[in-house]
């Protein structure tokens, strides 16, 4: 697979919330490693010369980062591969070496549940796939599965949208529309929130969730970020707390699709969670990250998001009291929704895209 560097403009764009960023001295570029792909929806990176990805019809593959060539390595069993499902997020585990985890959509009765895997991945093989977790989201819709993987010091976090049913995002009896924290093993932690509300599955971390598609924790402040869809309009970055509501679909700042009536009952509420950052219209999110390296130092402890609808990685920049005071928009002209962000433990950025391609982000 030949590789070839792909000058792209960074470009700025009308926001709905927040300053808008002064125009860069520089340019950004994407370097694209591989294409070909069957929309790329999860990244893994494991080395310098290697990185997992998973394709969404329910396929794992490796991808050498210097030559670009591709191997599938395993398909996965009972995917369901309709609408949003099939598979999703990979991960590669802190808590055990060579392990993975992987977030898909399970076959149960001929319909969709999110799903958390686990595989050991070693010699370019992947071996001993077992489900840790099957979701109670079932749903006769294809929509809104979620769904990314995070970790703290010794838990794992994974998101699950409302599954297309609106009032999931309230019902704590299902874990659609919800965060969940789980210990490796896929048990519930004995301090999660809701441990002794029989009203509330115990996994719940947090809940009114539409559709989480970025989750990152940020280890440095111990913080736990979601960025979500809304519905026309209304997509939200989230500061994720424990046992908190974030609102939907009592709350949204998103319209109807049939016509110009804002969705639920208000904008806020009170006992409910307000977002960090509202995008009016919608970028349509796909992932979430937090850079910390010094390789990018202008991009140093900014969220970086990949927005599908509006085909761009969004830029957001908070201020010490977690306040966004800028957003910048880069990469607008590569027009390619931008689904994953993978970042290297060398500060280097890979990102992949609907279109089949995988990138890495150079100035």
């Amino acid at each position: 697979m030949n590789v070839y560097h792909r000058f792209i403009s960074c470009a700025l764009a009308l926001v709905a919330s927040g300053p808008i960023a002064s125009p860069k001295s520089y340019a950004w570029q994407a370097e694209k490693i591989t294409d070909g792909l069957v929309i790329p929806w999860g990244l893994a990176y494991i080395n310098d010369d290697s990185m997992l990805l998973t394709e969404k019809e329910g396929v794992i593959k490796h991808v050498d980062l210097k030559t670009g060539e591709q191997e599938t390595l395993f398909r996965l069993p009972n995917v369901w591969a309709k609408g949003q499902g099939g598979a999703l997020d990979i991960a590669l585990s802190p808590f055990e070496q060579d392990k993975l985890y992987i977030t898909y959509s399970k076959n149960v009765d001929d319909e969709g549940v999110t799903a958390l895997a686990s595989a050991n991945y070693s010699n370019s093989k992947i071996s001993n796939w077992k489900d840790v977790f099957v979701s109670k989201s079932r749903t006769d819709t294809r929509r809104h599965f979620g769904s990314r993987i995070t970790f703290d010091e010794t838990h794992l976090y994974f998101s699950i949208g409302d599954r297309g049913d609106r009032d999931n995002g309230q019902n704590t009896m299902t874990h659609a529309g919800s965060i969940l924290r789980l210990n490796p093993d896929g048990s519930v932690p004995s301090d999660n929130p809701f441990i002794d509300n029989n009203k509330v599955l115990n996994e719940i971390w947090s809940f009114g969730h539409r559709n989480p598609q970025g989750l990152f924790y940020d280890f440095p402040t111990k913080k736990l970020w979601s960025i979500e869809h809304g519905p026309r309009g209304g997509d939200e970055i989230n500061l994720i707390k424990a046992g908190a509501n974030y609102g939907w679909p009592v709350t949204s700042h998103g319209k109807e699709y049939w016509g110009p009536i804002s969705v639920g009952e208000s904008e806020t509420k009170a006992g409910i969670e307000p977002p960090i950052k509202v995008y009016v219209p919608s970028i349509a999110p796909g992932s979430l990250m937090v850079y910390r390296d010094d390789k990018f130092p202008e991009l140093k402890g900014k969220l970086l998001a990949g927005a599908l609808k509006l085909t761009h990685i969004n830029v957001v920049t908070l201020n010490e009291q977690g306040e966004v005071i800028e957003e910048e928009r880069i990469l607008e002209n590569l027009g390619e929704r931008i689904r994953d962000i993978e970042i290297s433990p060398a500060g280097d950025i890979f990102f992949s895209t609907d279109n089949g391609n995988l990138y890495r982000l150079k100035e």
